[in-house]
């Protein structure tokens, strides 16, 4: 988009021409099947992602690297082994590189880095088994330009594991935290209790009984006692990360303004010069209560004669 904006200023593209480049990157029809949001990540600060559930593995190969190729990198969740094999083979072939997260994956163009924003998400996880899930919202965090941090395995069923990773997380400086969780899912509503940060709930499909493919994990995190508490669906680690990505983007947005703020205020404020007091003279200091003065003048009033009654003696000669 900054490179058609460019090269319209620079009188390269007629404004018609600019307009049909802007169309063509906000939407690219592949194969006649597929249609790539590529201004999903301009309008919305979040990158499309390619579900490779009930997609060949040349088509998701297809669609990651078709990404990849006009924004920089390409996003990929769900993949299989078959998926993982035809995606390595086709960035292979473009020279991409591909960064995985267990069964998701992000392909970057050579050279391609996103661009860094100051904020932070960290991501704890219950149980190993949680990790898949928390690893799809490593992705997303991670291809906004976010930084983030995972701890594994601290679920409540050893507590006293929790505790030092939770502190680490808060001195570490995060702006939000996911928190995966299948079997009953009570550890999100657990760390919401005792931290002021927005927590993002991630129910997992871990589990067994009347309690498994995560519906035990859902139900406790919608009904937890911590106000605040935000909940995503079953195995949704992308839209948590999303939705982490937006809330610390927005944090981050805020110290910016803040700190601009602050260096106008000290810009703009005139120069403090110290008031002209003079220093109190000595008839105008005065004594402690209950002292009297010991150099107090007399009164300078002039005595008057009394005068005699009568009409007044006339002077000799």
């Amino acid at each position: 988009m900054r490179d058609v904006l460019r090269r319209l200023v620079a009188g390269e593209l007629s404004e018609e021409e600019a307009l049909a480049e802007i169309r063509r990157v906000q939407l690219d029809e592949l194969g006649g099947r597929a249609r790539l949001d590529l201004g999903r990540y301009l309008r919305r600060g979040v990158p499309e992602v390619v579900l490779a559930a009930g997609k060949s593995p040349e088509q998701t190969a297809q669609l990651v690297v078709a990404l990849a190729e006009r924004m920089g990198q390409g996003l990929v969740s769900r993949m299989s082994d078959a998926h993982r094999v035809a995606l390595v083979a086709a960035a292979s072939g473009c020279a991409m590189q591909v960064i995985e997260y267990g069964a998701a994956a992000r392909v970057t163009r050579e050279g391609f880095a996103p661009e860094p924003v100051e904020a932070k998400v960290g991501v704890l996880t219950a149980g190993t088994s949680d990790v898949p899930a928390a690893e799809e919202t490593r992705m997303v965090v991670e291809a906004c330009g976010v930084e983030t941090r995972l701890e594994a395995d601290l679920g409540v069923a050893g507590l006293h594991r929790f505790v030092a990773p939770l502190a680490a997380m808060l001195e570490w400086g995060a702006d939000v935290i996911v928190v995966a969780a299948g079997m009953d899912g009570v550890l999100p509503g657990l760390v919401a209790g005792l931290i002021e940060l927005p927590v993002i709930g991630l129910p997992v499909s871990t589990g067994y009984g009347r309690g498994g493919a995560g519906e035990g994990a859902l139900t406790t995190m919608l009904q937890s006692c911590s106000t605040g508490l935000t909940v995503v669906n079953i195995d949704n680690g992308v839209g948590a990360g999303a939705a982490a990505v937006l809330i610390a983007a927005r944090a981050a947005q805020g110290r910016r303004r803040g700190r601009s703020t602050a260096t106008t205020a000290r810009t703009t404020a005139p120069n403090s010069s110290k008031p002209k007091i003079a220093a109190a003279m000595a008839r105008d200091v005065s004594a402690p209560p209950g002292t009297a003065k010991s150099n107090a003048k007399a009164p300078m009033t002039k005595s008057i004669p009394a005068s005699s009654h009568g009409k007044p003696r006339r002077r000799r000669p």
